[in-house]
């Protein structure tokens, strides 16, 4: 026995026989408060005894007999395991046919020839000695019935009957377990094995059963090709009948087991140390179950309780003993055994009578840390007899405490469900019984709570992408939390791609192996949260792979393939393409596409092509890889099945006609030769065609055709064996050649000043010699009527389409001469053009005046001077001009109008008020009417003003210990420089002060200027948008006293200006202006005006483009634009 303990040593090593310590061994321990006793410990040594020897005979069987051979293993502890094997030792092959049962024999349904041989050899494998013993081969012949009657024959006379019956059919029938019953009996918990074996020709099958019952589930298991039923961990509800049955084609054979689950005793309630209180009563309950019942008997110390010392305060009754009043010396440990014939349990307990003060085992001034809204559990473990009652007290003099908030546990433990802060502070915990009371003090703590605010979220990232989940927390100050990341559950991977932050993870260069589940956990010493993200990895699919070419026909084929990976996104559909090796090695055409769900498909084939496939997935990411290229596909030659498209005849000179078309491509010629049947004759006029066949080209010129007649083309495809469909005729013609006469009787009747209409006589279609495109109108401006004066000839043209015999010049010049003429167009160009056409446009009201300038103001006159309009339009007859009065209050005065001669270019206006703002308009006249006008405003003089000299006077000084401040009051012209002289009393030094150059000074005169420039910008502003004068709304209410209207006589437009102040002022309703043109005053449609260079038109020919004109030489002299009021006599406004 080793010192110290209650171990028991058996050594054997030194030369001590096993057999010497066999035998059952029990442990007790014992002191001064009783005994206690173990288990009873069986020791038994191990055996592997040896087969005994016997002789064996050969088996000698008959093909289809059923045979077993035994095993009959030597009685070893334990027993042994056991297996069949060869000479060579090689597992004998088992099956349905043959198997090995539980006993270890080894059992034929049925022999075939193929089992014959001589080393059937049974091991049995003692593990615990780790030895194998092995049985004397056994030898097994099995006859053939042929072979059988050929020995037979040999041994007869042909006179003599003979012959074995061939190989028959049999039922089932079993060779274990015998008979038609059986029993088995296994103990509760073990595992049960039912076997059943049967012989029978074909080999039988074997199906199990339970009567009136199922087979457990969960629990049950087949081995041993079905013929062996396993249910571990059995119980009493599995006891009952199993029902094997064997079956073949000829009937079937059963067997039924009876099965009893029989039970060692086990614990129902095992009998639990007991601590008493001299005088307090109690009991031990030693309660089993078992089949058979067992019976249970007490020990007291190790002693049967019936020889045991008496104590009057102890009462057995079955399987409990009763304490009544007890006393110190009824400590003791009783044994409870319970036992049936399968089994025993053996339990101690300790009755300790004790009578001691109470005890607090919990340490004093517990610190207990608490995550708010969790439960507190404050220990208040104590010791005690009686046992103690426990009290809680919260703070110094704080009331016991009570209530459901609480929750008080049989070891003194106080539970707070649901800590708040207001928890935190001091508990008392108060121990007493009879013999004393003691208390201690623990501290209780509220954190708050770790939270993740912003936790990872799902990530979908393209390979090689980058992925970054976010972990941001919040966390008690009084706690360090650590941050972990796993992957998976596991620790991130050991890669310089994850890079941990404080707050986040990064992962670079993302592969597929990064897919996964990523947790972010944050611990602290009191709670832990975590949260997790699934970072999705996705690329272009994988290529597919294993093309196969199946179902080959002349034109068509079926491609099979196994997609690739498609990489976490769903492929959407699958792209096939094909070389031609043939005709276009190494460039891939595109076939067809299918859905992603779709792995082969029907392709059609053309004739005379050496087909390869392959293969490209398509997710959203993007397109794989191509697939490997499929095996090449030959399809057999045949004629061409179409012809060539796009067949064309336009001639390229006017005596012949070239016929091109677009040439079939490789795969559609079909096979080798490939050729053109080009075929032509006149429209309407020959009967035969003519045909010349040429090579693969794309185009044929035929010569000598009259000029720009009509043909009959058609183009058809051959190859070596043979022609495509009959083509289709087109219509072409054969080349054209300039018209040959210009169109006559050109007319041309003006509408206004800036309309006129030409028309003209068509030229007969003969002498057009080709396609009719329209008619082309050149017209030019000779001279301006009203100047005399020539200038650069301004070519400008208009295209009419298709067969139009007149259209509308826009955007003449008043007052001009013109000439034009009319020239016919064909494809090939202009035909010769018409003899000119002089015309002219009448006068037009004029442009407004160039300009209009106001000098020299006095105290009541203004110096006007003006500039002749730009474009007269026609002979000038006069200027107007218009003023009125603004005074102070805007209001508007008395409008004045002056007729002035045309010669005449400035006026000295007389008799104005002085310091007066007037407004003036001015326009100029021909004898159609008046022409836009212009305006301006001036403000005469408020008195004679002599020049004014600069003067400073009021000088003061204010001297101080440092300095001295100058001030002096100043009249004169603005910009002035300032010196001040200075000289100390009685000495001859002075020193001058530029004030002009002082910071300052400098700041002072530029912000001056900076207000001024904003002022006058304003107002500026102001003028142009109208409102020179606050009263805008006044000055609404004058209306022009003379709005040109529309000419009635030559439907052109009165010229307006832009600007509405450029009207005259006075008083009554404003008619507005919107420039609109009465029906009544044109009836001219944009059909009949040409286009420009860029113009379009309609099949029919009317006009839908711009007009545009074409220039040829010089462009046109003088201003085309009014002189807008310059910004000087802008500013007069503001003197």
């Amino acid at each position: 026995m080793k010192p110290n303990s209650g171990t028991l040593v058996i050594n054997i090593m030194n030369g001590g026989k096993a057999e010497a310590y066999e035998g059952v061994y029990q442990c007790t321990a014992r002191n001064e408060r009783g005994a206690a006793v173990s288990n009873n410990i069986v020791i038994r040594p191990s055996r592997s005894p040896l087969w005994t020897k016997e002789k064996l005979e050969p088996n000698h069987v008959r093909e289809g007999d059923s045979l077993v051979l035994h095993c009959r293993p030597p009685v070893g502890l334990p027993p042994p395991i056991i297996f069949w094997m060869d000479n060579a030792f090689q597992r004998l092959p088992q099956s349905e046919r043959v198997s090995q049962g539980l006993n270890g024999d080894l059992y034929f349904s049925n022999v075939q020839p193929e089992d014959t041989r001589e080393d059937y050899i049974c091991y049995a494998r003692f593990n615990h000695t780790q030895t194998i013993q092995q049985k004397q081969p056994i030898s097994v012949k099995v006859f053939s019935m042929d072979s059988l009657n050929d020995t037979i024959a040999a041994n007869l006379s042909d006179t003599d009957i003979y012959g074995a019956k061939p190989v028959t059919e049999r039922q089932p029938v079993l060779l274990t377990p015998t008979g038609s019953t059986s029993t088995k009996v296994e103990l509760r918990g073990n595992v049960l094995l039912l076997e059943c074996i049967a012989a029978g020709l074909p080999t039988p099958v074997i199906r199990w059963i339970k009567e009136g019952g199922e087979l457990p589930a969960n629990r049950t298991f087949f081995e041993n090709f079905k013929k062996t039923l396993k249910i571990i961990d059995v119980s009493e509800a599995d006891s009952g009948n199993y029902k094997c049955i064997a079956r073949n084609t000829l009937g079937s054979v059963h067997h039924v087991i009876s099965v009893t689950v029989k039970a060692a005793p086990y614990w129902i309630t095992a009998p639990r140390n007991l601590v008493l209180s001299p005088g307090e009563d109690g009991t031990l309950i030693c309660r089993a179950n078992g089949n058979p019942k067992p019976s249970i008997s007490w020990l007291a110390n190790g002693v049967p309780i019936a020889i045991a010392q008496e104590d009057p305060s102890r009462k057995v009754d079955g399987d409990t003993i009763i304490f009544s009043h007890v006393q110190e010396r009824s400590s003791a440990v009783y044994q409870c055994n319970a036992s049936n014939e399968y089994g025993y349990l053996l339990a101690n307990a300790f009755v300790n009578v004790l009578a001691e003060p109470p005890r607090i085992l919990t340490p004093a001034n517990k610190l207990y840390q608490v995550i708010a809204d969790s439960p507190a559990l404050l220990d208040c473990a104590y010791f005690g007899s009686p046992k103690p009652e426990i009290e809680w007290f919260k703070g110094v003099k704080g009331s016991i405490l009570r209530g459901n908030e609480y929750v008080f546990h049989d070891n003194g433990t106080l539970e707070i469900p649901v800590a708040q802060k207001n928890s935190a502070g001091t508990y008392t915990c108060v121990a007493r019984n009879e013999l004393g009371k003691i208390q201690n003090e623990v501290q209780l703590e509220i954190k708050d709570p770790t939270m993740i605010i912003k936790q990872p979220e799902y990530k979908v990232i393209q390979r090689y992408g980058q992925a970054s989940f976010e972990c941001i927390i919040k966390h008690d100050s009084t706690l360090l939390p650590t941050v972990t990341w796993l992957k998976d559950n596991d620790e991130l991977p050991d890669d310089e791609r994850f890079l941990v932050g404080k707050d986040n993870l990064t992962i670079m260069n993302v592969t597929d192996k990064d897919d996964g589940t990523y947790t972010c956990i944050v611990n602290t010493t009191l709670d832990s949260v975590s949260a997790s993200a699934v970072l999705t990895v996705v690329a272009r699919p994988n290529p597919p792979f294993d093309l196969e070419l199946t179902g080959q026909l002349e034109r068509s084929i079926e491609l099979s393939w196994i997609p690739g990976d498609e990489n976490n996104s769903p492929i959407t559909n699958f792209v096939i393409e094909y070389e031609d090796a043939l005709h276009e090695p190494g460039v891939w055409h595109y076939q067809t596409e299918v859905p992603g769900t779709q792995t082969t498909v029907q392709l059609k084939l053309s004739p005379y092509v050496n087909y390869s496939f392959r293969v490209i997935a398509v997710n959203k990411i993007g397109r794989s890889q191509p697939s490997e290229p499929s095996e090449q596909y030959l399809t057999k030659s045949a004629s061409p099945d179409e012809n060539p498209a796009n067949v064309q005849g336009i001639g390229s000179e006017p005596d012949n006609l070239v016929i091109t078309w677009e040439p079939l491509k490789g795969f559609q010629s079909n096979g080798p030769g490939l050729q053109y049947k080009v075929s032509w004759r006149q429209k309407d006029v020959d009967d035969e065609w003519t045909s010349v066949i040429v090579a693969n080209v794309s185009k044929y010129i035929v010569s000598g055709t009259p000029t720009f007649v009509p043909y009959e083309i058609k183009v058809q495809a051959l190859n070596d064996l043979g022609y495509a469909p009959e083509p289709s005729e087109v219509i072409g013609h054969s080349g054209e050649d300039l018209p040959m006469v210009a169109p006559g009787n050109v007319q041309v009747h003006v509408i206004n000043s800036t309309l006129a209409k030409v028309q003209w006589d068509p030229v007969p279609l003969k002498t057009v010699r080709g396609n009719l495109q329209g008619y082309k109108v050149y017209y030019w401006k000779v001279q301006s009527l009203s100047r005399r004066s020539r200038r650069h000839v301004e070519k400008k043209i208009l295209t009419f389409r298709g067969n139009k015999t007149f259209g509308m010049l826009p955007g003449l010049e008043p007052y001009s001469s013109y000439k034009l003429n009319v020239r016919v167009v064909n494809g090939k160009g202009e035909g010769p053009a018409s003899p000119d056409k002089v015309f002219k446009t009448p006068e037009g009201v004029p442009s407004s005046p160039s300009f209009l300038k106001i000098t020299n103001p006095t105290l009541d006159s203004l110096t006007l001077e003006w500039g002749s309009p730009t474009h007269p339009n026609g002979v000038l007859t006069s200027y107007t001009l218009k003023f009125q009065p603004i005074n102070n209050t805007h209001e508007l005065g008395p409008l004045v109008e002056i007729r002035i001669p045309a010669n005449e270019s400035s006026l000295i206006l007389k008799n104005l008020n002085y310091s007066t703002r007037y407004k003036f308009y001015f326009n100029a006249q021909t004898s159609v009417g008046s022409g836009s006008q212009i305006t301006e405003e001036a403000v005469t003089i408020m008195d004679e003003v002599q020049p004014l000299y600069p003067r400073i006077r009021n000088v003061t000084t204010a001297a101080a210990e440092t300095y001295a401040n100058i001030s002096w009051e100043y009249e004169g012209p603005d910009h002035a420089n300032f010196y001040v002289e200075y000289g100390v009393a009685g000495t001859m030094a002075s020193r001058q002060v530029d004030i002009a150059t002082q910071g300052w000074f400098i700041g002072l005169m530029c912000a001056v200027a900076l207000l001024i420039l904003i002022l006058l910008i304003v107002c500026f502003i102001r003028r142009n948008k109208g409102g020179k004068y606050p009263v805008k709304e006044k000055e609404d209410a004058h209306a022009d006293p003379e709005i040109q209207p529309m000419k009635e006589d030559d439907g052109t437009f009165g010229e307006y200006s832009d600007a509405e102040d450029h009207k005259p002022l006075k008083k009554g309703s404003r008619t507005p202006s919107d420039r609109t043109v009465k029906k009544e005053d044109s009836d001219d449609s944009l059909v009949d005006y040409g286009e420009g260079v860029n113009g379009q038109f309609n099949e029919d020919g009317s006009f839908i483009g711009q007009y545009s004109g074409k220039k040829e030489k010089e462009p046109a002299e003088g201003n085309e634009s009014s002189e807008a009021p310059s910004p000087v006599n802008a500013m007069n406004s503001f003197v």
